[in-house]
């Protein structure tokens, strides 16, 4: 099956259709499609408005569309009960895609604290008990390295991605991380998360300070994605290379 295919070839028979009433030679029709959809659209299997915000910007420069799985109300929230950054996005990218039949990027992504044996990471965003509240998680955190020095607190976020294809495949994976040091107070209102107490010492400012600008170059997430995205445009453009011959 020739899944990139399927998503574009009924949007390839409305063009040909449109070619033969305006006379327009079919060649130049399907070059032109491929101009306008080269890539399928993803969904990210997020509905963290932040995140999905941060991973499109970085693949609008490609031409490629992202959206968030908030677009379908019907998907319910994936289980992550793995034991792994890597298990728990792969489970998230193939069961929407599965759901959905499209092609899915999930991510998971957490801190990990060295002084605290790694913890909190895959339990990040729940690290306090309820998902998703972040100045209760980063009290929690606070408290935990009440005790521990300075020089003792460094810490890495780390962020795995995957992409799935519509059938549930994992197709393409990649990890990035970005070092840093926990501070004691809060820094900065950008970003989420622990980001306001996680320091970059190379820049002198925490994930909370750095502008979005900075942090798509430098942060774990944008290292990931750096390595994904050439992955899924060498990806795609097999197929619209295969169309053309």
């Amino acid at each position: 099956m020739d899944l990139i295919g399927d998503q574009v070839r009924v949007q390839y028979c409305h063009f040909h259709k449109i070619s033969l009433s305006a006379r327009i030679p079919l060649t130049d029709t399907l070059n032109g499609l491929i101009k306008m959809t080269q890539f399928p659209q993803i969904v990210l299997g997020s509905r963290n408005r932040k995140k999905i915000g941060e991973i499109a910007e970085l693949f609008s420069p490609y031409g490629i569309e992202l959206i968030g799985v908030s677009e379908f109300p019907h998907v319910e929230d994936v289980v992550e009960d793995g034991n792994s950054f890597a298990a728990n996005a792969e489970k998230k990218a193939t069961e929407v895609a599965k759901i959905l039949n499209r092609w899915v990027i999930a991510e998971d992504s957490g801190l990990c604290v060295d002084a605290l044996g790694g913890a909190p990471g895959i339990y990040s965003a729940r690290y306090a008990g309820e998902h998703g509240a972040d100045a209760n998680n980063n009290e929690k955190l606070l408290r935990e390295l009440a005790a521990v020095p300075s020089e003792k607190r460094t810490a890495h976020y780390v962020c795995y991605a995957v992409l799935s294809d519509p059938t549930g495949q994992v197709r393409l994976h990649s990890e990035g991380r970005c070092g840093g040091l926990i501070l004691r107070d809060y820094r900065g209102e950008h970003g989420f998360g622990y980001d306001p107490l996680f320091l970059v010492p190379e820049f002198h400012q925490t994930f909370g300070q750095l502008s979005p600008a900075v942090k798509r170059h430098i942060s774990h997430r944008a290292k990931a994605f750096e390595r994904l995205i050439p992955q899924v445009i060498r990806l795609f453009e097999n197929f619209t290379e295969d169309l053309t011959q």
